[in-house]
Order: structure tokens, then C-alpha cells, then sequence
């Protein structure tokens, strides 16, 4: 059973609450994530890899301490940009190692720089319940130009609620994205917990 902060991390409501939540979690989130066997992250990385070459510029949204970056690291992608709208996360990523900018998000303006600046976007355990709205996947969308890929995941909290695999359709059968890669697997193991990965690729 987990303890610490992992287990009210679903409860969250509001972005003040997700925002001091988060800043109190940061200096334990590693070593409670790694030890529950959080494996999203490294899922995320191998899917992406499949389509996308290791030096790539990705942008890795929402990449708090640095975990998704990492895995990102991990299989060889070698130019890495950070993004996360809580300050004390985004400490702890610039330390990470793996990342050649950190940058802090602007809730109102997530993405300010144009379509296919990045050739690919990681949203890692980042859209869902107490975490970034789903709004955020028609808009990280919208920043790829064609031909290029996003990479995220949906847990069993997002996948109770209806809208979060309807948007995934929609954007499917609306023929602005070509779905590559769906799969689900283990997320936390330690919470018995799984997730669906998702790679869709601009067409």
C-alpha cells in the first residue's frame, strides 16, 4: 500500500491546490514514484522512440522533477527541453541532467512558439485527474506540425471518465492526428495501477 503523498495526488481540484500540492511533494516525489515502480514513464520513452530519431528536439511537458526526462534520456533521445508550471519541481529537473532548457509554463499560454518547433511532445502521467486538464491535449496537438508525434498517458483515474478516450477519437476520426501506438500496461505497480500510452502522429 502506498503512502506519502502518491495517494491523494488524485483528489486534487483546483490549480492553486495541484500547484502547493506538488511543491510539498517535490523533495520525496523520486523516491516515492521509483519505490511504488512507476513505469509510464520508461513505457513512454520506448513507444516514442519507434518513430521519432534520438535527436529530435522533444519537448517534454509537464516534466516535473525530471522522471519522464530520464526515460526520455534513457533509450537516446539527446535533445530534451522541460516544461512544468511548479517552480520547486522544475528546481530539481534542472539538476536532472538530461535536459537542455527548463522552462517554466504559463498556464494561459502553454505552448508560445510555433507549430513544429519541437518534432515531438511527451506528456507523461501529465493529463488526467488532480493533474492538467485534457484541454492540453488538443493544444500540445496543435503545436506539432504535420508529420509530427506526441507521446502520453492516460491512468486508470482518466480512463473512468468518458471524455478522456472520446478526445483521443475525436481527434482521430477528425482527421487531424493518425494514431501509431496505443498500449496498455502496468503504471504504478505498488498501487496496482495501469495506464494507457498513447503515440498520435500530425498529419
Amino acid at each position: 500500500m502506498a503512502d506519502g503523498f502518491l495517494q491523494k495526488a488524485y483528489n486534487l481540484e483546483t490549480q492553486a491546490d495541484t500547484d502547493a500540492y506538488y511543491s510539498a511533494w517535490a523533495a520525496s516525489y523520486d523516491d516515492e514514484l521509483i519505490g511504488q515502480g512507476y513505469r509510464t514513464p520508461e513505457r513512454c520513452a520506448v513507444a516514442l522512440a519507434t518513430f521519432v530519431a534520438n535527436d529530435a528536439p522533444i519537448l517534454d511537458i509537464g516534466c516535473g522533477t525530471g522522471l519522464s526526462g530520464k526515460a526520455l534520456a534513457a533509450v537516446g533521445f539527446t535533445n530534451l527541453t522541460g516544461n512544468d508550471v511548479n517552480q520547486e519541481m522544475l528546481a530539481l529537473a534542472r539538476h536532472a541532467g538530461v535536459y537542455r532548457e527548463v522552462l517554466v509554463t504559463d498556464v494561459d499560454d502553454p505552448f508560445p512558439f510555433a507549430p513544429g518547433t519541437y518534432a515531438a511532445i511527451s506528456a507523461v502521467g501529465v493529463i488526467g485527474v488532480g493533474a492538467a486538464p485534457l484541454s492540453v491535449l488538443g493544444e500540445a496537438l496543435a503545436a506539432l506540425a504535420p508529420g509530427g508525434h506526441m507521446v502520453f498517458s492516460f491512468n486508470d483515474h482518466a480512463l473512468e471518465i468518458p471524455e478522456f478516450p472520446a478526445a483521443v477519437a475525436e481527434a482521430v476520426e477528425s482527421g487531424l492526428v493518425e494514431q501509431v501506438f496505443a498500449e496498455d500496461g502496468p503504471h504504478i505497480e505498488g498501487l496496482g495501477s495501469r495506464s494507457m500510452v498513447y503515440v498520435l502522429r500530425r498529419r
